[in-house]
């Protein structure tokens, strides 16, 4: 089992829980290929909207994926013609955002504590299981251990 972050706005980290699905760096496939049925997931969303909303800089839903399957789907439908991303089933679990800055110190997969915000620049993250659940506690949410 992996655990990953994706970097992801919070306007689009909220379409995705609504549906069921994770979709990232916009749209491609090889991030979604990358994960597995039962990975974790952790979006954090460094804007409330892309790509110049406010500043939010919170991780904002956590889940896990289902099947594995990575498909596409076409956004015609929900207004956006011609755009045809890529998507996985994911579990959402009930959440409240959680702030990063206080939990940068407790992180061990950021390794720079005073530019912490480079390491989210390639759009998705993996990360230890000690990391995921540190993350997971501070959104409220218990995970037994698997």
């Amino acid at each position: 089992m992996n655990y990953w972050i994706g970097v992801v706005s919070h306007s689009h980290v909220l379409r995705g829980v609504a549906g069921g699905f994770a979709q990232m760096n916009h749209g491609k496939q090889a991030p979604l290929k990358r994960m597995k049925a039962g990975d974790g997931l952790i979006y954090y969303s460094p804007r409330e909207a892309y790509p110049n909303g406010p500043a939010l800089q919170a991780f904002t839903a956590l889940g896990f994926i289902r099947t594995g399957v990575v498909y596409e789907y076409d956004m015609t439908p929900d207004g956006v013609p011609g755009f045809v991303p890529w998507r996985i089933d994911v579990d959402y679990r009930s959440v409240q955002p959680a702030p990063i800055k206080p939990l940068i110190a407790q992180l061990a997969f950021i390794t720079d504590k005073i530019h912490w915000g480079a390491f989210f620049r390639f759009g998705q993250v993996n990360i230890s299981k000690v990391d995921f659940d540190t993350i997971a506690q501070a959104m409220g949410v218990l995970l037994a251990d698997s």
